[in-house]
């Protein structure tokens, strides 16, 4: 759905984008990350129209952005890190505003807008000025208005920022709605952890470059992880210990807390190994859960804080 090809920005001697490639599938939730100054709101208004690069390309849902502007726009939903607001309009005021901006025809715009307030939860709200809005909620406001025109494409630039947990939480699950319906819904934020929850692939960008593009578990190989996963039975764990240490596909049983943590080797098939094996040797398992990578180890491992 979006494909950008060695995409490069200069703002004179400094470039702020440097020859990046990347994809993102249709349907997909992609996680933009990195250091503050990295390039990530760069490469989104590139993305938008909202500039032109340099050097390079891209193209969403196979439309070149330098050349089909007005199209591309049409299949995206832009919602910017700070999201301005209309302090005379009440919120179904402001969504019909963008909804004639949009050239959705007047005798369809009222159902239209109804149907976003429902989706983002702001019914309730349709009557309040928009400046009376909390935080959270003129964030689902921002996102009510970036659907206005049905966007096959969502690029947000730090929607959770400012956030209370509540309020992030419903952000969130309503991301997940989103891609439901369908929606490519590229994110970046700060909070890792939520965009480990949520994207299905994340992008890791320093210096305007790609250090990483793939899924969580693609991850594990870059940084010579081996998967680990948590085992916790019945009783005395010294005969799981024994029994497990006996496969040829673990390296490594190490007693943590009131569970064993068991490395595989890398490359080994582990399927159902670890149950199967503790059932037949007559062990009574009472879970079996995979060790995750959590994100922020990951980008502090994979950048070096360097910053324009």
């Amino acid at each position: 759905m979006i494909e950008i090809t060695k995409l490069t920005k200069r703002f004179g001697n400094l470039t702020a984008v440097d020859k990046l490639d990347l994809h993102i599938g249709a349907g997909d939730i992609f996680g933009f990350i990195g250091p503050n100054g990295a390039g990530k709101t760069t490469t989104m208004r590139i993305l938008v129209t909202l500039m032109e690069p340099t050097s390079g390309g891209a193209t969403i849902d196979g439309l070149d952005v330098r050349k089909k502007g007005k199209e591309v726009r049409r299949r995206v939903g832009y919602m910017p890190d700070f999201m301005g607001v209309y302090d005379d309009l009440k919120v179904f005021e402001y969504l019909e505003f963008f909804a004639a901006a949009f050239g959705i025809e007047y005798r369809k715009r009222k159902a239209i807008v109804e149907g976003v307030l429902e989706l983002t939860d702001l019914t309730s709200k349709q009557a309040a000025a928009v400046d009376s809005l909390s935080r959270g909620m003129q964030q689902r406001l921002g996102l009510a208005r970036v659907l206005i025109h049905d966007p096959k494409v969502l690029i947000l630039d730090e929607p959770a920022s400012g956030l209370d947990p509540r309020a992030r939480i419903e952000i969130r699950e309503l991301l997940r709605e989103l891609k439901r319906m369908g929606k490519t819904i590229m994110i970046s934020s700060h909070i890792l952890s939520e965009l480990e929850e949520i994207c299905d692939r994340i992008g890791i960008i320093e210096h305007g470059q790609l250090v990483f593009g793939g899924t969580m578990d693609e991850i594990r190989p870059r940084l010579g992880i081996q998967r680990k996963v948590r085992v916790k039975v019945l009783g005395d764990d010294g005969r799981a210990t024994e029994l497990l240490t006996a496969l040829p596909q673990i390296q490594q049983v190490e007693k943590v807390g009131d569970y064993l943590s068991v490395t595989f080797r890398e490359g080994e098939p582990t399927d159902g190994v670890i149950a199967r094996t503790l059932v037949t040797g007559g062990v009574d398992l009472v879970y079996l859960q995979p060790e995750q990578l959590k994100l922020d180890d990951a980008f502090l491992k994979l950048t070096k804080g360097i910053v324009h």
